[in-house]
């Protein structure tokens, strides 16, 4: 008897220390994945074209302080227009994501209207069609409404697309109470002053949710700027222009991917418990 329990106490032992070695190599496995290509990015952006050539990809630069690469990839790259057609239509088009995800999820929670299913099928159809296989209507849309090279498209394309914000807007307004818009009504309130004062400051967590998620999205999205608006230059696309004169400097294009991904980073360390936390409670209302 003591064998047999003694046995089974070190099997169990066995499979926990198992599991946990399993689980840290896992671990270990998915950093190395993640850290290696950026520490590459990071080392090849500070060394010289001569040092570059002359050492592995992994080697350290030997002048921490070499910022020439930097100044290349923000002139000759037009980083700064890039920037900034970045922060208008990013501004404009999560302000209009907001809108309108919050007011469509308004309607859906609060009113009781034929085809109330229908239309929640519906947009669970458009998050399921592949956004490639629209391209070319979408594309005759634009260009139809006189919109193809302008900023304009971009926005309407970035704020007419995001499903996904509708339903997170939509399980969030589930857990505020119907009873606050009736205490409202009551008081004399109408049905915008209920979603602008009531409703809307409540959604705060989604919303910061949406924000956080959309905008990296879209400062991170290539096809539909490099498409849409091939005249101007968007964050994303400025670092296709070094696929000509700079297509084999490797740390001059390396400078350029830091510069790009560096208020990403920033944005990510200084608002990620509020992506956690509005992913979390989002799933469990």
């Amino acid at each position: 008897m003591t064998l047999t329990t003694g046995s089974r106490t070190a099997a169990i032992r066995a499979r926990k220390a198992s599991a946990s070695t399993a689980k840290y190599l896992s671990l270990l496995i998915a950093s190395a994945v993640t850290v290696l290509p950026l520490a590459t990015v990071l080392f090849a952006s500070f060394k010289s074209t001569q040092e570059y050539g002359a050492t592995g990809p992994l080697t350290p630069p030997s002048n921490w302080l070499n910022f020439e690469n930097f100044a290349i990839a923000f002139d000759r790259g037009g980083m700064l227009e890039g920037f900034f057609n970045t922060a208008v239509v990013l501004a404009v088009s999560l302000a209009g994501t907001i809108l309108i995800g919050t007011l469509a999820a308004y309607g859906l929670d609060r009113f009781e209207f034929r085809g109330k299913r229908l239309v929640f099928g519906l947009f669970l159809v458009a998050a399921l069609v592949p956004s490639v296989t629209s391209q070319v209507a979408t594309f005759q849309v634009i260009n139809g409404l006189g919109l193809y090279d302008t900023k304009a498209a971009l926005i309407l394309l970035f704020m007419g697309t995001d499903i996904i914000a509708i339903y997170l807007f939509v399980q969030f307004m589930q857990a505020i109470p119907a009873s606050l818009d009736e205490a409202a009504m009551i008081d004399g309130a109408n049905r915008w002053t209920i979603y602008w004062r009531i409703v809307l400051p409540l959604l705060k967590p989604a919303i910061a949710t949406v924000v956080i998620i959309k905008g990296i999205a879209i400062y991170n999205e290539f096809y539909a700027p490099f498409l849409y608006l091939p005249s101007e230059g968007m964050i994303s696309t400025s670092l296709f222009r070094f696929k000509g004169p700079f297509g084999a400097h490797w740390e001059v294009i390396s400078a350029g991917t830091l510069i790009v991904i560096i208020p990403t980073l920033i944005a990510f360390l200084l608002l990620q418990r509020w992506i956690y936390k509005g992913l979390t409670s989002g799933a469990v209302k």
